[in-house]
């Protein structure tokens, strides 16, 4: 079995440090401000240049939360342009073919219903298990 590059450790730090806000790391600042050494000041270069990272952070988290919207709109409007389409579609290592009859969402994720051509019924049919798509009337 193959692992991940990536150690759970690392990744345990990667999702607290996604999770902060611009607020907590502001507390975190102001708290190390009031606790600094008084014959060692934080420069105020140094002071700005933390402030700037912090304000660069926080737009990324916003910009990333907007992209991941974003995505699951796509997906969602593109799945509506599915219904009526003939498809195939690999399910359980079987490739099928059908049309798609139904849209659900499942936690905001689309899945598809996929009447095949034999009579079955194959529901909760992911995007990525489509392999072609057809307008019924086309070869």
């Amino acid at each position: 079995m193959a692992t991940s590059p990536i150690s759970p450790t690392s990744s345990l730090a990667s999702n607290a440090a996604a999770s902060l806000k611009l607020d907590d790391l502001l507390k975190v600042m102001l708290t190390e401000l009031t606790h600094q050494n008084p014959f060692k000041p934080v420069e105020n270069k140094d002071f700005m240049a933390q402030i700037a990272q912090f304000g660069s952070l926080d737009a990324a988290q916003r910009l990333n939360s907007n992209i991941e919207q974003m995505l699951a709109l796509q997906a969602i409007t593109q799945s509506v342009g599915l219904v009526g389409k003939t498809v195939s579609a690999v399910v359980d290592n079987v490739t099928i073919a059908g049309t798609v009859s139904r849209l659900t969402l499942a936690n905001g994720v689309p899945r598809l219903t996929i009447n095949a051509t034999d009579g079955q019924v194959f529901p909760n049919v992911a995007i990525g298990q489509l392999t072609t798509v057809t307008n019924p009337s086309q070869p």
